[in-house]
């Protein structure tokens, strides 16, 4: 019998008068909060205009999150769609209920942002590398979300820090579950620290630093990916290939993309274009 364990939380929705407040879109606010805000603060350190950050972010939230639920939605469409299926389709497009996928928030937040960028004058490169702590920031404050979902955690544990799962959501009376959402939240956090220490260094300039996270949290997805397991009866299985989970796949194609950038040869960190001041990024806006 284990001496210690994680509860999950017995709710995971409170209603204030006849509104919904549901913990795992908190999760996702206070994260998207976290991160601009940090974002904001080092584009000003590093001489931006201020409030850039925060304009920038809004078509980057808007398109990350309709990614991060098509990710979601194509990679596990056997949930809504199919013989097999156990929500209605319509329920795909219910966010509240899980399913925003990082990897699909990244690639179609990053279209947002490359415009918005495009639009103001403002270097991608330069961008990338001043939020990508923010982004792991986040991440480890999203996490929680899955928490209060009791979801996307791993397979059965002795360990003292296992997860109580109740049975509504797949789990069985005295088994103990690998908290995979709070080994993410650790090690996208450390990661965080470490990407603020990485930028001190002239090397990681010209979109580097947000290649060394790419690379960082892929590393870390790939073995915990490994170690979930799905709800017992809301699908039979994972969508894998060769053994492997699409989601490790996807982490091992990344990693190695964020390698392959960093190895090139980059221009002398002098020769990065620094942020614009304000009057400069004025200018390239009516310039189109």
């Amino acid at each position: 019998m284990a001496l210690a364990s994680i509860p999950s939380p017995a709710e995971s929705v409170w209603h204030l008068w006849f509104i919904p407040i549901r913990a795992y879109a908190l999760c996702f606010i206070v994260a998207i909060g976290f991160g601009i805000w940090l974002s904001e603060r080092r584009w000003r350190a590093r001489g931006g205009e201020k409030g850039a950050i925060t304009d920038i972010a809004f078509p980057g939230v808007i398109f990350g999150l309709i990614g991060a639920r098509l990710y979601h939605v194509i990679t596990d469409w056997q949930i809504y769609f199919g013989p097999r299926a156990v929500k209605e389709p319509y329920r795909a497009l219910f966010i509240w209920e899980g399913g925003l996928s990082i990897w699909g928030a990244v690639a179609l937040g990053g279209v947002g942002v490359w415009l918005a960028c495009r639009r103001r004058g403002l270097p991608l490169g330069a961008v990338a590398d001043t939020v990508a702590p923010g982004i792991a920031f986040g991440q480890a404050i999203a996490r929680w979300g899955n928490w209060f979902n009791q979801e996307l955690y791993g397979g059965p544990t002795t360990l003292p820090w296992g997860l109580e799962i109740d049975r509504a959501h797949g789990g069985e009376p005295g088994v103990l579950y690998h908290p995979t959402f709070l080994y993410e939240s650790l090690w996208t956090t450390a990661l965080g620290f470490a990407l603020i220490l990485a930028a001190r260094r002239p090397a990681f300039g010209n979109g580097r630093l947000f290649a060394l996270y790419v690379a960082g949290y892929t590393a870390g997805r790939f073995w915990i990916e490994g170690l979930r397991i799905d709800p017992v009866g809301a699908v039979d299985h994972a969508v894998t290939f060769l053994t492997l989970r699409i989601n490790q796949w996807t982490s091992l194609a990344l990693f190695l993309a964020a390698l392959l950038y960093l190895r090139r040869t980059h221009p002398e960190p002098t020769a990065e274009p620094a942020p614009p001041t304000t009057q400069e990024a004025t200018s390239g806006t009516s310039e189109g």
